[in-house]
């Protein structure tokens, strides 16, 4: 009996140190789990942050008429760009201006969802061509071709025709998307008249005289 007894109070100590450690153990994973399941949420909440476009809501008491066409001011400076560049010897071609959000929606989807090439990074709505406030051009050769050639040194200067017709665009008023740094758009040139995309989609327009 007193065996048994000295059994049972040698096992106990023992068992509480078993305890003890279960208990820590359970802790630690406890700990784990917690940290992996805030990493988790970090990693969704910073993704949510880097993808959130904020809701502009349309203007219903003063909706702004649909542009249809080049803002006047942008049209008349296109046409003193094609008068300029053409008496320093060198002859351009407006390839696109005007541009409905269903057609830049058209071009959006090449490369992605249709055969082409990824031309733009901008949705319908999302371009100043959607607004009548870009153009973009292309050089016309002496022989007729139409060319993309930024080297291309048609009135024979020594400098190349495409920057110089950039040099002439950004004296009548024109910001060049060749200057973009993430997507560099060439043939691009445009007049926001200090309107973000946003103030754009929101409703307010530039002047048109």
């Amino acid at each position: 009996m007193l065996e048994r007894n000295h059994y049972s109070h040698q096992q106990l100590p023992i068992g509480r140190a078993q305890l003890d450690l279960a208990a820590r153990n359970k802790r630690k994973r406890n700990r784990i789990l917690l940290f992996i399941i805030l990493a988790i949420t970090a990693a969704l909440l910073w993704k949510t942050i880097l993808t959130f476009e904020p809701y502009i809501p349309p203007i219903h008491n003063n909706p702004a008429p649909p542009v249809t066409e080049l803002n006047p001011i942008v049209f008349t400076k296109q046409s003193e760009l094609i008068a300029e560049t053409s008496k320093a010897g060198i002859t351009i071609l407006i390839t696109d201006g005007f541009r409905s959000s269903e057609e830049q929606d058209a071009i959006y989807a090449k490369g992605r969802t249709t055969e082409g090439n990824i031309v733009t990074q901008v949705q319908g709505g999302h371009s100043y061509h959607n607004y009548g406030l870009a153009i973009d051009f292309a050089l016309r050769t002496k022989q007729g071709e139409v060319v993309w050639d930024m080297k291309y040194d048609g009135n024979k200067n020594g400098k190349a025709d495409w920057m110089e017709v950039v040099a002439i665009a950004k004296r009548l008023g024109f910001s060049w998307g060749g200057d973009w740094a993430n997507f560099p758009d060439y043939p691009h040139l445009q007049m926001d008249f200090g309107l973000s995309i946003r103030e754009l989609r929101r409703g307010e327009r530039p002047p048109v005289e």
